[in-house]
């Protein structure tokens, strides 16, 4: 935990309950709050989370400004490109980018990855950003309902992120609030793990900001806990009333006309993205009666598996405790071989243990 919290914001980050190391990071500089989620791996990930955190605070403008925010972010892409060309980190390391900028009760934002941005408005929840990853793309085409993408095998394959392109674009939106409302940025071990439903409860019930980071922080970990958890809550003034109005941002028109000119390159990048980051996963799962590693996420894409046979093991699940020979069936993911091997290590370690006759006294 790492928590930081002041009357009117609060943040904190936890590893969660899976995973050996965190690869999220968070930002609380009054009038600038921000929450990344980086892929790639032990010293990738957080790697790139943290230059993603530190270029964004050097770049960021000095008001709610939306177009200069999102061209921080665009700063903060080119560095994590250059610290994986020069060996800070590794190649193929990214993150995800989510971050806003408040002015009195106008919020702008720039936003990258499936991280996320919410605001409790009198109530009632929405979630701002859209996310960047296949299953959104799936849900927002009526191939999937939300409920189903909460539990799908590649939710957590995303389309954009820092590091990946050079022409990355980051979306923007200006949002004005009003007195009361509560904004929320979170990692999606946060969002995967707690419904809708739960943070807009949380928000509109807990006193302050840094009450309600640790009940959603709790409550993640209460349901799994299968990645790392992160979550700002920045309180936006005193209550009143008014309606909200929001501008989305997206990609502004002309280079939405960009975009439209260059799906195919778009395509292209979100099949490399997919794959790089498939690369810095990996899962043990049961398979003919014995633990078996694989580099990749389970499931396909478009057809194309994101998984490959690393090892077969000759260890038998039914040698381990009836918890983890139950989550194997489904696998059990890490980040990257060098984790799932550290994770077998453990397994063999526990088994021999346990086979070891205990001395006569």
């Amino acid at each position: 935990m790492n928590a930081r919290h002041a009357e009117g914001f609060a943040g904190d980050s936890h590893v969660g309950l899976v995973r050996t190391d965190n690869e999220d990071a968070f930002l609380v500089a009054p009038p600038l709050f921000a929450v990344a989620d980086g892929l790639g791996g032990h010293q990738a990930g957080e790697i790139a989370s943290s230059i993603a955190i530190d270029e964004l605070l050097e770049n960021a403008p000095r008001t709610a400004d939306s177009k200069a925010l999102g061209r921080a972010v665009r700063r903060a892409n080119a560095a994590v490109i250059q610290a994986a060309e020069i060996g800070r980190g590794r190649s193929g390391m990214g993150t995800t980018l989510t971050a806003a900028m408040i002015e009195g009760t106008r919020i702008a934002l720039a936003h990258v990855g499936d991280s996320r941005a919410y605001l409790l408005h009198l109530g009632t929840l929405e979630q701002v950003t859209q996310d960047h990853s296949m299953v959104a793309d799936l849900v927002r085409s009526g191939q999937l309902t939300a409920e189903e993408s909460r539990h799908h095998p590649n939710r957590s394959v995303i389309t954009r992120a820092l590091g990946s392109d050079p022409n990355m674009l980051a979306d923007s939106y200006d949002v004005q609030a009003a007195e009361g409302d509560r904004l929320l940025l979170a990692t999606d071990g946060l969002t995967s793990m707690v419904t809708d439903d739960d943070i807009a409860r949380v928000l509109a019930s807990e006193p302050t900001p840094k009450d309600a980071v640790d009940a959603l922080v709790d409550r993640a970990l209460a349901a799994g806990g299968h990645d790392n958890v992160t979550a700002v809550v920045v309180d936006i003034g005193r209550p009143t009333h008014g309606q909200p109005t929001r501008q989305p941002g997206g990609p502004r028109w002309g280079l939405r006309a960009l975009w439209l000119l260059a799906v195919v390159a778009v395509v292209a990048t979100a099949a490399w993205a997919a794959d790089s980051y498939a690369r810095s996963q990996a899962y043990l799962i049961s398979e003919n009666g014995v633990v078996t590693v694989y580099e990749g996420v389970p499931g396909s894409l478009a057809g194309i598996k994101l998984s490959w046979l690393s090892e077969e093991t000759t260890l038998p699940v039914s040698s381990l405790d009836a918890i983890t020979a139950n989550r194997l069936t489904e696998g059990i993911r890490v980040d990257g071989l060098d984790s799932a091997r550290a994770l077998l290590d453990g397994y063999r370690a526990r088994v021999a243990a346990e086979s070891t006759p205990t001395p006569a006294p």
